[in-house]
């Protein structure tokens, strides 16, 4: 049997919030796994705990409980200059394009800073060089290296930003709501390189996102979060032909569209900020939205049900609704 690429069991990460002593349950037992050149999309409602799983992936951050394994080696076993080793295979692209570049140093300084963690990366012009492949991969040119983040468009910079990623031959991407900042237009051209990459280099993605619809552009597969947990996962033409979950039917009911060549994205559900706090162990965490709840979704945690082959819904009445 193939090892994953990325594994993560019973993945958590809970804070207690200063004065109440309640516990914001961010990330809650996640299960799942990311194949080489495949493509998982997690996608939910601002505060759902996505961007906490990202920093988890990433090794920015501790669980509260579980692992996460990479190319088969615990992140969170590792001494520093390890992980340091281990971090070249996976790289992240941020939300904002602008802020996660420095302002005050060139393109071509800001693509080669990864190199500098790495012994073995060339030097002078052999790093001259592999910055201007890694800028012609992204659709920039070669000069742009010596340009200032200012001087670019938002979806350039956020070229920019995927070709640091770049730039150490990573393995996986996770990618945190990459296009959200941008214009429609500009996030189908992003989407499209996105796209490209991976079926060029056989990149895997970690692809977040609160809109349903930009996740179908790219996903293999889908799990859609809400308060820390996956409420449903499965391949994504299945979740888009056969929602079961009623959260992930309410994401679907509205959002526009984004139209990208050779695929059509559907309807989303605008977002609805969300808190995350308390407990939810003896309930479901939809239950108070849910247009379905009985008694039972206030006072019983939810099973996860199988209701197709790789197609998992946590809810009482996965199937019947």
């Amino acid at each position: 049997m193939t090892a994953h690429l990325l594994e993560a069991r019973n993945l958590a990460r809970h804070f207690r919030q200063r004065g109440t002593g309640a516990v914001l349950r961010a990330v809650d037992g996640l299960d799942f796994t990311i194949d080489e050149g495949s493509t998982l999309g997690v996608v939910g409602e601002s505060g759902s705990g996505k961007s906490t799983l990202a920093r988890l992936v990433m090794a920015l951050d501790r669980p509260t409980a579980g692992e996460v394994i990479f190319a088969g080696e615990s992140l969170f076993d590792q001494p520093v200059h390890r992980l340091t080793r281990l971090r070249r295979g996976f790289q992240m692209v941020f939300q904002d394009p602008y802020g996660s570049l420095d302002p005050r140093q060139t393109v071509g300084r800001i693509i080669a800073e990864p190199l500098h963690l790495d012994p073995a990366a060339p030097h002078g012009a052999a790093r001259r060089a592999r910055v201007a492949n890694v800028l012609s991969q992204v659709g920039l040119a070669a000069g742009d290296a010596d340009r200032l983040p200012h001087q670019f468009s938002g979806g350039q910079r956020q070229r920019i930003a995927i070709a640091r990623a770049l730039i150490s031959g990573p393995r996986l991407v996770v990618a945190d709501e990459p296009v959200s900042a941008l214009d429609l237009s500009v996030q189908a051209q992003v989407l499209n390189l996105l796209m490209d990459l991976r079926d060029r280099q056989g990149l895997a993605f970690l692809f977040i996102s609160h809109n349903l619809a930009v996740v179908q552009v790219l996903a293999d597969r889908i799990a859609v979060m809400y308060r820390g947990r996956f409420v449903e996962s499965g391949p994504a033409d299945e979740i888009f032909r056969r929602p079961m979950h009623p959260y992930t039917q309410l994401l679907l009911e509205a959002e526009p569209r984004i139209e990208v060549p050779a695929r059509r994205a559907r309807r989303s559900a605008a977002p609805s900020r969300e808190d995350g706090a308390g407990d939810w162990s003896g309930a479901c965490a939809f239950a108070s939205r849910c247009p379905h709840a009985t008694g039972e979704c206030t006072t019983r945690t939810p099973a996860t049900i199988a209701v197709a082959a790789d197609h998992v819904v946590t809810c009482h009445y996965a199937g019947q609704i």
